[in-house]
Order: C-alpha cells, then structure tokens, then sequence
C-alpha cells in the first residue's frame, strides 16, 4: 500500500467515519462493476472455472497498479482515503463512463469531484484512428496529461508506457520522475519549460479539484526541476514542439509535435509526432518490425 493509495490520521478518519452507509454503497457498487468485466474483455486468459462472474479482485488491483489489500479494503467498505489519481486508475480497469465514476468519487468521499472533462471516456473509433497514423507516433492525453490510449508507433519509441502502473501513466509524472535509463526523451532539459508553462495554463481552469492539486503537489515533491518551473508561474498557449527520442535499441529519433482537440471528448487531445527526417522514419520503421527489440531491457 502507497501514500497515494491511502492517507492516515485523524482529518482522514473523521472524514470518512461520517458516512458508513456511503461506503456500504461504494463496495456494492465496486463489486456490481467489478462482475460485469470478463477476463477476455481486458486481454486476460479466462483460467479455470471461476465461482463468481467478472475479475476477480487481485486482478483489479493488478490492472490498475494498486495494492492487493489496498484495493480489497476500498471494495469491503473500510474507512480509507484514496487519492483521486488512484480512483482514476481504478475508474479506467472497470471501465466506468463519466456518471459511474463521478458517483466513485461521491461515495469514496473525495470532495469536489465532478465527472467533468477530465472522466468522460473516448470515443469508441478513435483507437482505430491511432492505428491508422502508424507509422507516425501518435497518443491522446487529457488536459491533465493522463495518457489516456496510444498507437504502437508511439509504443516503440516511448516503451515504458505500456509497463508504468496505470495510475502514474501520465505524461508529466512521467517526464519528470522516470530515471535517464527509462525517459526516452533525451531533450527534456529544452522542453521542460514549455511543458510546465501549457500545463499551467491549464491548470487554471481546474484550480479546485483535487486530482489536480495532487498531482502538482506530489511533482514538486519528487521533482525539484518541477518544483523550480512551477516557482516561475509561467504561463503559455499549447503549441508545436520538437522532441527527440532515443529508446534504448535504436538511435536518436526527431519528432515535431502537434496538439489537435477531440471534439467528443471536452479535454482531450491527439497529439502526434512527425519524424522530421529520414533517418528518423527509417528507425521507428525498424523498432515497428522488431517490437521485442523496441521493449524496455529492465523495470524498477
């Protein structure tokens, strides 16, 4: 169990002994989401002949990148505090549209959480649109830079988003946290700036909810690159960029970035990544036909 999944003391403890009938829901309503999903709907295999329908709960917890005990507490109603981050994670394993997880947030206690444009699920074809660009990287992310799906371009130049714990897939928590052995992206030191100045600018339309304000804060506090950018207070409209990859089987990859709005989704964003030269082409085409090569080599 991590701080994130779970806060001690007594603020906690009083916030959430004043509802025991909201977390005898909460564990009703759990269980109901967690029965309707098949192993086969989340690329498990089925196992033997189970007693009861659906997942069971180690392998919710194993989805979402949560603790085992963390997450069978959460599910038998105990009084314990999750993080909006890690209600998120969980939210997106049992595959909740945005009524059903504002309801997760209300009866886990979470104040001010809104099935706003940071829940609202994908549409159904856009996946298909990401596999269509590859050869070209591409990804959709939330305002809050949640990285919500991804095509298997992007995959093979940035690996370690296929193995990160869902509910620290996110692309700041990322950029800034993840050591130089695993960060593909070799010129963070020029973006980081830009990166930090768009977040905050958006940032100020979501100034009150708490995934945001935890998210920050958990950045500054294992980040001090963060925590000096965010000092700065600036700010700056989302635009192109030039990142460059390196993932640790092939040589250095230039991409030019481009930020386009799902209009279905309020929040959302397609952003790829356009190879600005041949070489660059040449080796996300290699990386594309040797996906074994193009895995991370270790994990942390």
């Amino acid at each position: 169990m991590t701080s994130a999944e779970t806060t001690t003391g007594g603020a906690a403890r009083a916030r959430t002994g004043r509802s025991p009938r909201r977390r005898t829901e909460l564990a009703a309503f759990l269980r109901s989401r967690r029965e309707r999903i098949t192993p086969e709907d989340v690329g498990m295999p089925p196992g033997p002949r189970r007693r009861t329908p659906g997942l069971r709960r180690e392998e919710v917890a194993q989805l979402a990148g949560v603790g085992v005990t963390w997450y069978t507490w959460l599910e038998q109603g105990r009084p314990i505090n999750a993080s909006t981050q890690v209600l998120d994670a969980v939210a997106r394993t049992l595959r909740l549209d945005g009524a059903e997880r504002e309801h997760l947030y209300r009866l886990a206690d979470v104040p001010g959480a809104t099935a706003d444009d940071e829940v609202r699920g994908l549409p159904e074809d856009l996946q298909a649109v990401l596999d269509a660009l590859v050869p070209m990287p591409a990804s959709v992310v939330n305002a809050r830079s949640d990285i919500l799906a991804w095509n298997a371009a992007y995959a093979a130049i940035f690996p370690v988003v296929q193995n990160v714990r869902p509910c620290e897939r996110n692309s700041m928590w990322m950029a800034f946290t993840l050591p130089p052995c695993c960060n593909p992206v070799t010129n963070l030191a020029e973006t980081a700036p830009g990166l930090v100045a768009n977040f905050r600018h958006r940032y100020s339309r979501h100034l009150d909810e708490p995934g945001w304000k935890d998210l920050v804060r958990r950045l500054q506090a294992v980040s001090p690159e963060f925590a000096r950018l965010w000092a700065s207070h600036d700010v700056a409209l989302p635009g192109s960029s030039t990142k460059v990859f390196r993932p640790h089987a092939a040589g250095e990859i230039r991409t030019r970035t481009m930020n386009l709005d799902v209009s279905a989704s309020p929040g959302a964003r397609l952003i790829t990544y356009t190879p600005t030269d041949e070489e660059s082409r040449e080796r996300i085409a290699w990386l594309l036909a040797n996906p074994e090569a193009a895995a991370a080599d270790h994990r942390h």
